[in-house]
């Protein structure tokens, strides 16, 4: 074979590959990490803020409101939590809390089972109403729920009275969150459980309530909270020494306006089971939140 023909057969020359350009990962990287500290730093700032005021004296705020504390005072705390009206705040409010999120887990998971599993007619309509249920607010209600509750109900000045609307409201966040969970079940899972004699019931509660967990405590962890820092319908329903928390804040607020670091303190303990129940269940909740959106 002659040099032309090897010549002809050859493989064409590989051209050479481009460099690419790098992309400015670093300055992007950083751009956000910046944005992001000063979301932390605006969000967080007002927490600290109030939480070393309450370690410092009202000439301390007087003389520098922006200084830390020199020296520490523990007197703000220890008068906060030796008053028994404090701790009677805390306990309506968790048992209100606790309340309000047993029944709308309770209720949510039940409304939201036939939504997810069952086929019939008129099914997306009637979720439809939950998610409409989104846009309506409690203050646009108010007025009416003040007059069902007390008036109607009988219910004015008590727990169920408090619990019972706020579990209404929180029903629409609750069925659209544990909706798409239920139907990312498997259906053969629920068929294996009829053949070996499970009633609907019985796969609700044997096995699809046990599955849910995740999804059960994000929504159990969003009602509780939400319930620990509601103001408005309390302020109208409860009286006296069945006011929650939030509640006791403004009164304490106002009762002792001239006491800046002592309302620094009383703030700062009230908001932190709240905060200390949340960051537990953290990734408990994202977690849900994931169950949710696959679904």
């Amino acid at each position: 074979m002659s040099t032309d023909t090897l010549n002809d057969l050859s493989l064409p020359p590989t051209t050479a590959p481009r460099r690419r350009r790098k992309t400015p990962v670093r300055l992007t990287s950083i751009m956000v990490y910046g944005i992001a500290l000063v979301v932390v730093a605006v969000t967080l700032g007002p927490v600290l803020y109030g939480v070393l005021g309450g370690f410092r004296t009202n000439a301390q705020i007087a003389e520098n409101a922006a200084a830390l504390p020199s020296p520490w005072v523990f007197d703000n705390y220890a008068g906060v939590l030796s008053s028994p009206d404090f701790w009677q705040y805390t306990w309506n409010s968790t048992v209100i809390a606790l309340i309000t999120t047993s029944v709308v887990v309770v209720l949510g998971v039940m409304a939201a089972y036939p939504l997810a599993r069952y086929e019939f007619k008129g099914r997306e309509a009637l979720f439809m109403v939950f998610v409409i249920g989104l846009l309506f607010p409690a203050t646009v209600a108010i007025v009416p729920l003040y007059i069902l509750v007390t008036q109607n109900l009988g219910l004015a000045n008590t727990w169920i009275g408090v619990a019972l609307p706020q579990a209404a409201f929180a029903l629409p966040v609750t069925v659209v969150i544990l909706r798409p969970f239920l139907m990312a079940l498997p259906k053969e899972l629920e068929e294996a459980a009829m053949l070996d004699g499970t009633s609907r019931i019985g796969f609700f509660f044997r096995i699809l309530i046990p599955l849910s967990g995740p999804g059960l405590v994000t929504v159990g962890v969003l009602a509780f909270v939400g319930s620990w820092n509601a103001y408005l319908l309390p302020l109208l329903l409860l009286q006296s020494e069945m006011r929650t928390l939030p509640l006791g804040v403004a009164d304490f607020s106002t009762e002792h306006s001239v006491n800046t670091a002592g309302v620094f303190a009383f703030t700062s303990l009230a908001m932190i089971p709240a905060l200390v129940f949340f960051l537990a269940m953290q990734r408990r909740i994202v977690n849900g939140l994931q169950g949710a959106v696959k679904g």
